[in-house]
């Protein structure tokens, strides 16, 4: 079956909960999944992805919400001097070498085998350091470290409905939401539902915290001014605009992206 969105994804972020709800909710509306390196979001998004989960700072270019931010970590031998610490400051820093002080190492596998073998210690997102499963290290909380922001990101070009569902999947909407009812206008967007509007390029940040995305609560901070032509991405053209894949079915199921003929 041909994808009718296909979703990229950074090392250390697992869409795997959002997948079980469209796969529940559209069950007709194959969803393909991407993993790419940290560098690669700008060469998915013009090739086959439709949209992506990535780390902030992302490229002006692109609409973002930021969605949660992840735990600093230093990742250190069992037994290393501060591995006994609950936390580590920077001050402790100052008394270690540090292979990488992040906030992301831009060889992750190549900072922790430096750290296994003794030579210093590694800032890096705890997630990061989750997936790499490193079983002679441990991670501690670094005090006071900003910590990355992860965002789901995406082109004008690529904005349909399909990825407007998706974005409701995210953001934790129901399947009975305004979005989602039979009369719902096809030029209507998603921001004007709940008074959100999505953020543009790496600079935005949304408010609160890492669980926004996850419950649904919360909103996305709104576009700046300098981002680019009002509404954004968010806008949606109207049926019978010429433009593939961004009319609805009447039974409510999203139709393939922009990207879904691939």
């Amino acid at each position: 079956m041909t994808a009718a969105l296909t979703i990229a994804f950074v090392p250390g972020v697992s869409p795997a909960k959002w997948v079980r709800v469209w796969r529940e909710r559209f069950p007709d509306a194959e969803l393909g999944l991407l993993p790419i390196g940290p560098a690669d979001v700008d060469q998915a998004l013009t090739g086959e992805a439709d949209m992506a989960f990535a780390r902030m700072p992302v490229g002006a270019h692109l609409n973002a919400i930021p969605l949660w931010t992840e735990t600093a970590v230093v990742a250190m031998p069992k037994d290393g001097s501060l591995a006994s610490a609950d936390v580590v400051t920077e001050a402790d820093l100052a008394d270690v070498h540090v292979v990488d002080a992040g906030p992301v190492p831009d060889d992750v596998s190549a900072a922790l085998d430096l750290v296994e073998a003794n030579v210093g210690v590694v800032v890096l997102p705890q997630s990061l350091f989750r997936a790499a499963s490193r079983k002679d290290l441990v991670a501690k909380p670094l005090d006071g470290a900003a910590g990355t922001r992860i965002a789901l990101v995406w082109r004008d070009a690529d904005a349909s409905d399909t990825t407007e569902e998706f974005i409701g999947v995210v953001r934790g909407r129901t399947a009975n939401s305004s979005r989602n009812t039979a009369d719902r206008p096809g030029g209507t967007t998603s921001a004007d539902d709940d008074g959100s509007r999505v953020a543009r390029g790496g600079s935005g940040t949304g408010r609160g915290s890492d669980g926004d995305a996850r419950s649904g609560g919360g909103k996305a901070t709104a576009k700046q001014a300098s981002g680019g032509k009002a509404g954004g991405k968010g806008a949606r053209k109207p049926r019978g605009s010429g433009r593939p894949g961004t009319q609805r079915l009447g039974n409510g199921k999203p139709k393939r992206g922009s990207k879904g003929n691939r």
